[in-house]
């Protein structure tokens, strides 16, 4: 049995449609998530759905009944992580699963991005706890910068602090592959994963891109950090979260969401999605 938690989540839901192409039978994956009604459409595909919230222990426990393996996708209470990844990791362990799946950041053991910390905190809890394990050490979702596709058609640009930092990113589906492979393989002791894109890009190539496809003028706007944060924050982004992409966007430019490994092709046994088939599809 396979236990995918935030299963309701742009990455969880993607996970299980993975998992149901591979073959899994849906009898074997269960859906953890806060809110059960918010699955109901996976329960209507045979997934199992239990109640599981990182922050009540009691709900983890019963959801994690019968587990082989269990996906800790993680927490997006920026601040609150640490605490409700330890709630998991415990549950996990208490349930005797044969591994522990993570989805952590790219590089997390030296990254300087500020989003590193609590992922360096949930790593060394997996590994005191003794859990077999896999970290998958995510690299950036392209998504993260085309959800500002509407404003930057609209206002002819995006803006950014990254300069001409080239960023490895990929798709949320190659990641969410990725997790797939690695939780229908046999298990295989401790593993880390560095998994980011094929090739990197800077903002100002993506702006490029959106450009030569809708036809529309779009350029990049770089801007200082200061700026930019205040730029989130007029957008009624969290303060948290508008201070995290900030500074991620500043240690981008200093090339920390750059990585050239190639191990996510080779994990999902093929290319990254190109940055042309990923602005399409979001263009579409």
């Amino acid at each position: 049995m396979i236990v995918v938690t935030g299963a309701t989540g742009q990455l969880g839901r993607l996970v299980i449609d993975r998992l149901l192409s591979l073959g899994v039978a849906s009898a074997g994956i269960v859906a953890a998530v806060r809110t059960p009604s918010k699955a109901a459409d996976l329960a209507a595909r045979g997934v199992v759905v239990r109640e599981a919230d990182y922050t009540r222990p009691d709900t983890l426990t019963a959801a994690f009944v019968g587990a082989e393996r269990v996906l800790l996708i993680s927490s997006n209470e920026i601040g609150e992580r640490i605490p409700q990844h330890r709630a998991v990791i415990d549950a996990a362990k208490a349930a005797r699963v044969s591994q522990l799946v993570y989805t952590s950041v790219l590089h997390a053991d030296r990254s300087p991005l500020g989003l590193a910390g609590e992922h360096r905190e949930t790593e060394a809890l997996i590994k005191a706890a003794g859990l077999t394990h896999v970290l998958l050490r995510n690299g950036w979702y392209v998504e993260n910068y085309l959800a500002a596709l509407p404003m930057a058609l609209k206002h002819g640009a995006f803006l950014g602090s990254a300069g001409e930092g080239s960023i490895s990113w990929a798709t949320r589906a190659d990641y969410a592959d990725a997790a797939a492979a690695v939780l229908t393989r046999p298990v295989d002791g401790h593993v880390v994963f560095e998994l980011a894109g094929d090739r990197g890009h800077t903002l100002t190539e993506l702006a490029a891109e959106v450009a030569r496809q809708s036809g529309q003028p779009v350029q990049y706007k770089d801007l200082p950090r200061a700026d930019y944060e205040r730029v989130l924050l007029d957008a009624g982004l969290p303060a948290p979260l508008a201070e995290l992409l900030a500074d991620s966007d500043e240690q981008a430019a200093k090339g920390a969401l750059q990585d050239d490994g190639g191990a996510l092709a080779r994990l999902i046994g093929r290319p990254t999605t190109t940055l042309d088939v990923a602005v399409g599809a979001a263009l579409a």
